[in-house]
């Protein structure tokens, strides 16, 4: 699948990095309720620093972002 073996990419790490990033700042600069966001942010980010694809789970294929490449 195309879209599973981008988010493995190193191009489609980085766009979870932004991704989790933009989610943490807006729930930080909305406050109230919206750090819940903020707590979501952490989810693509953690992803990004263990090298693994949530999404690929969906498509039957490997969790490890490195086995999705090597594919």
């Amino acid at each position: 699948m195309g879209f599973s073996k981008f988010m493995a990419s190193p191009a489609g790490r980085v766009v979870r990095v932004i991704a989790g990033v933009a989610l943490i700042m807006v729930g930080a600069l909305l406050g109230g309720g919206w750090w819940a966001v903020a707590v979501i942010g952490l989810v693509p980010l953690a992803a990004w620093a263990l090298d693994v694809c949530l999404f690929n789970v969906l498509f039957g294929r490997p969790l490890s972002g490195k086995a999705v490449r090597a594919s």
